[in-house]
């Protein structure tokens, strides 16, 4: 089987601040695939987020009659990624923290997995997972 890319697509308000957002919080888009309505986040060699304007977002799901959802009051989806280490975990968060996200949860410690949460500039929740694989193993 072939190595699929994922691509999320996520409603944003303010495209330059989301994007100065997470240029903050450590990630770098393709301007191949970036303009004034959409940015192409890159989270790694396969998956990516993609940024959209809401009205150009909405543009996406006018066939589905479906409303775009408030991500501050309502959750539709938790976008979790894994990182290399429980420090990984940590600093990822504290930057999100620091460029203006909002906490989500407290750190979890399950002793074989770490996680930590926060919400980004538009309430979409994001979780990042440290596991060690040898404890869970056990």
């Amino acid at each position: 089987m072939a190595t699929n890319n994922i691509f999320v697509n996520l409603p944003v308000k303010d495209l330059e601040k989301t994007k100065e957002f997470f240029s903050k919080v450590g990630f770098e888009f393709n301007p191949q695939f970036t303009n004034e309505q959409a940015a192409c986040m890159v989270i790694s060699d396969s998956i990516y987020a993609m940024l959209l304007v809401e009205e150009f977002f909405h543009s996406f799901i006018q066939s589905t009659k479906k409303e775009i959802v408030d991500a501050t009051r309502q959750t539709e989806v938790i976008v979790a990624l894994s990182a290399d280490s429980r420090d990984e975990v940590n600093e990822l968060v504290n930057r999100a923290l620091e460029a203006g996200a909002t906490p989500y949860n407290e750190p979890v410690d399950h002793g074989f997995m770490y996680a930590w949460s926060f919400q980004d500039l538009d309430g979409h929740l994001w979780e990042i997972v440290y596991m060690d694989q040898n404890a869970a193993q056990q």
